[in-house]
């Protein structure tokens, strides 16, 4: 089975792979387009030019097309036809089909079910990679020898520790408090512990300097799971376990968790292993919400620290890092392998809402998605079977072979499992994204490095399409009439704290 699995993967991220290209050791993917000096095939067609010829006034353009098949949409705007003189513009409303960056960090191939970390398959290093090992790949670009990943480790794991200052600051949030909001205090709270790094104080080229990068890394790789043990115990009123530095990344994570004052305590490793898949698995995946927002905000030139809590309150989004949960409530709801077939009928009639199938790039099986099914059985014969694995499955095979699922492309991705695994190691739903943010954090580093090193880099500034009122002459109060609804502040109920304290007397 183990053999086979890895044929089939190389069958994938090989796909129409020619004898003598295998031979070589190049991919094909296709027969028709062109190939670069890699084997890689020619993005989008590969470079040339594009003729536009203008309708509106049948001036003709050639706008030049890059090696990676991209235009300049600045070239874009030499396109006019009088009015205000404003060139034109693409309009893409969530990016559908933007480029907005060069990067090397991760590599997904939607079509096909493909992702890559710096050009090596997920599945490979699911199978034998670490999550350290794998981030160091992830933002360095190379898998480490025994003495860098050596190095690398223990710099990780010495910097796990959080300041006095930041376990006051998150010692002082309220019991309810949500495990992102509590990851999201700690993240900026660490902003304010680190001055020296921080350009608004040190000046604007203190990260040119290697080392400063290097030290931020390692701490913010390092007190992530840290912080997330804080936003775990925030609930329980208790203090996690101090880090330890001898154990491996995800089995210190649940140290934290369930070491208590016990020391000698050790993690099942078997469950530490499968977190540990858990968190290469979410380590990074190129441009998404949270990814996008971390190159914006380093744009601009903040504190890696602001970056990182920018990028992880993105996450905290219920249509990005929160839809693992969202799945967890739908097999719930369903709760019976019979059920399922009526709840497909439900979701055709649009009665029903279907999580955890389809993705804005995948139009396949989400890799990950294999991977993970793959730790659940792993976790379950620990931790015991969850019964709604079955309605999973059974959900998941009756989609794929309904043509009204297969038509729209709709395959499980990453959420449609990672739920079920973290409910049976334990986690109440609303700690879910807290799991996703720790390896993530990983990903916005390594795009952070890239934002530094890149000359092309500007900060973000996108132009609007502006539909509003065009010109209007400021009214005395008394002349203007009442508005609608929508254009003014509704009744905003006061407290009954409030209405207590103003009852009495000299209240203010």
């Amino acid at each position: 089975m183990a053999a086979h699995h890895r044929i089939a993967t190389l069958q994938r991220h090989l796909a129409s792979v020619s004898v003598s290209e295998a031979e070589h050791g190049l991919e094909r993917v296709g027969t028709s387009a062109p190939h670069d000096q890699t084997g890689r095939p020619a993005v989008a067609g590969g470079p040339g030019s594009l003729t536009v010829v203008d309708n509106r006034t049948g001036r003709r353009y050639e706008i030049p097309i890059s090696e990676h098949g991209t235009i300049l949409a600045t070239d874009l705007k030499k396109i006019t036809a009088g009015g205000d003189g404003v060139g034109l513009r693409p309009f893409d409303n969530g990016y559908l089909n933007v480029t907005a960056c060069k990067s090397a960090v991760s590599y997904i191939d939607g079509d096909r079910g493909v992702l890559r970390y710096r050009g090596y398959p997920i599945e490979q290093l699911a199978e034998r990679s670490t999550f350290l090992e794998t981030a160091h790949l992830v933002v360095y670009g190379k898998l480490p020898t025994a003495p860098e990943a050596a190095r690398w480790e223990e710099a990780v794991m010495r910097h796990s520790a959080l300041p006095v200052a930041v376990e006051a600051a998150l010692a002082a949030l309220p019991h309810d408090a949500h495990p992102m909001g509590v990851l999201l205090t700690g993240l900026a709270a660490l902003s304010t512990c680190h001055p020296e790094q921080n350009p608004a104080l040190a000046g604007q080229a203190i990260y040119a300097s290697r080392d400063v990068q290097d030290k931020q890394i390692v701490r913010l790789i390092g007190k992530i799971p840290t912080l997330g043990a804080w936003a775990y115990h925030v609930a329980s009123g208790r203090r996690p376990a101090p880090p330890n530095q001898r154990l491996g990344y995800a089995e210190n994570f649940l140290y934290m968790l369930d070491g208590g004052a016990r020391p000698n305590y050790r993690p099942n490793p078997r469950l530490a292993r499968a977190l540990d898949v858990m968190f290469l698995l979410h380590a990074e995946h190129e441009l998404n919400c949270s990814t996008s927002a971390a190159r914006h905000l380093a744009s601009s030139g903040v504190d890696v620290y602001t970056v990182a809590a920018g990028a992880v309150g993105a996450l905290y989004g219920p249509l990005h890092g929160g839809a693992n949960e969202a799945v967890l409530r739908m097999l719930r709801r369903i709760g019976h392998v019979d059920a399922v077939p009526g709840f497909l009928e439900g979701v055709k009639n649009r009665k029903e809402k279907m999580f955890g199938f389809g993705h804005r790039v995948y139009k396949n099986y989400d890799p990950r998605a294999k991977l993970i099914q793959a730790v659940a059985e792993e976790v379950f014969d620990i931790a015991g079977r969850n019964p709604l694995i079955d309605v999973a499955l059974a959900l998941e095979k009756a989609a794929r072979a309904d043509d009204y699922f297969v038509s729209r492309k709709l395959y499980p991705n990453v959420d449609f499992f990672s739920g079920l695994v973290y409910s049976a190691m334990g986690f109440q739903p609303n700690f879910f994204t807290v799991l996703f943010a720790i390896p993530r954090i990983t990903g916005y580093l390594a795009h952070w490095r890239e934002t530094l090193a890149d000359p092309d880099t500007k900060i973000v500034r996108p132009q609007q399409d502006y539909t509003g009122v065009w010109l209007r002459d400021y009214k005395p109060m008394k002349d203007r009439v009442p508005g609608k609804p929508e254009e003014t502040v509704g009744d905003v109920k006061p407290s009954g704290a409030y209405i207590r304290r103003i009852s009495g007397t000299n209240w203010q």
